[in-house]
């Protein structure tokens, strides 16, 4: 039998350093390719792409594989982080880990690893896929904790196509495990967090490099002005840290963020009552349907309005050929526009969409 090449996404991470390891087991031909997405350094001025490639090296020799390198960063600037600035300007909080694997690691990756001959690529994400012809859906991973089909929610059918996922079946402990016992440099590397390009450092002083700040007030939701704040795009719904605002209103309960007024740069606030932050159902658009969309206008289903939440019941409306109306089962806390709602049944995650609004009901509705 003809034996498959696959390409795997290698990031220098423990995750693709056992992707890599377990395919070449199965007795596929592996190639490792490193994606330059971000040309910076750090505020030490050490470049982590240069730490992460040196990884990359040392699993592909211990592996006994070729590996090469392709620059990415100008796609990135183009398709992610513009985008990513756009929504900031626009008083919302993006997701660009999830247009990331839709425009780069599926997209540009992809061709690339064509052109190297590639029958198949592979990530070290934690997710499972089944390709049935040309029907390709999108699994929950075994540890329900590193679940990571969250991020993989605009990935389209096309792009799905000839993936394979390895790590699927694993808990994260266990991958670390067989990284320590095959003598991988990354065994022991901690896991990187955040957004991809802002890293470790303050994300406020990054954003600022982009960004000019609009400082305006600080108001409770009857208007009363409360302080100032050093511009919308720093706070997100729900924050309690960073607002400077202690013992205003006395000592007791906290303030929370419960809205943006983009209109009049004002930032409103609550004081100890978080009822102002739930909401009973929200607009999504973009939806990306995994594997097709079904064929009822509506129907009941699980979602995740931010990627660290357990799964909620919703009822989904279909309003247009890429739109949805949730309504949610329990209302929920500090659902933020600009990130995504993703769809869940009991194994497979069914695609996702930008939150674009969200809305309460007369109480004599529910």
């Amino acid at each position: 039998m003809e034996q498959k090449t696959v390409v795997v996404g290698m990031s220098g991470g423990v995750d693709s350093s056992v992707a890599a390891l377990l395919l070449k087991r199965q007795g596929f031909q592996v190639i490792g390719l490193f994606m330059r997405n971000w040309e910076e350094s750090d505020e030490s001025g050490a470049c982590t792409a240069e730490e992460d490639y040196a990884d990359v090296e040392r699993v592909c020799g211990t592996l006994g594989i070729p590996y090469y390198t392709v620059d990415f960063s100008r796609a990135y600037m183009e398709r992610v982080f513009s985008h990513f600035l756009a929504e900031y300007r626009a008083g919302r909080t993006p997701n660009p880990d999830v247009l990331c694997n839709r425009e780069i690691k599926f997209g540009p990756f992809k061709e690339y690893a064509k052109a190297l001959g590639a029958d198949y690529i592979a990530t070290g994400h934690y997710c499972g896929i089944s390709h049935e012809g040309d029907v390709h859906r999108l699994l929950k991973a075994k540890d329900a904790n590193k679940d990571q089909t969250y991020f993989l929610n605009q990935v389209t059918q096309a792009q799905l196509a000839n993936v394979l996922f390895p790590l699927g079946d694993l808990t994260k402990a266990e991958v670390r495990a067989i990284a320590a016992e095959n003598g991988l440099a990354t065994a022991k590397k901690k896991d990187s967090t955040g957004i991809c390009f802002i890293g470790e450092r303050n994300f406020r002083k990054f954003l600022r490099q982009y960004l000019p700040a609009q400082p305006g007030a600080i108001e409770t939701l009857d208007g009363e002005r409360v302080g100032e704040h050093i511009g919308l795009m720093y706070y997100t719904l729900g924050q309690r840290r960073g607002l400077d605002l202690g013992g205003r209103h006395g000592e007791e309960g906290r303030w929370f963020v419960v809205k943006k007024d983009l209109a009049r740069n004002v930032l409103v606030v609550s004081h100890g009552d978080e009822a102002p932050l739930y909401t009973d159902g929200c607009t999504v658009e973009g939806m990306n349907d995994i594997p097709f969309p079904p064929a009822e206008r509506e129907y009941s289903c699980r979602a995740k309005l931010r990627y660290r939440q357990a799964e909620q019941g919703v009822r989904v409306v279909r309003t247009g050929a890429d739109s949805l109306t949730l309504f949610f089962d329990t209302p929920q806390r500090a659902v933020t526009e600009g990130q995504y709602a993703v769809l869940y049944d009991e194994t497979q995650c069914l695609g996702g969409g930008v939150i674009t609004s969200t809305f309460r009901l007369p109480r004599d509705a529910q």
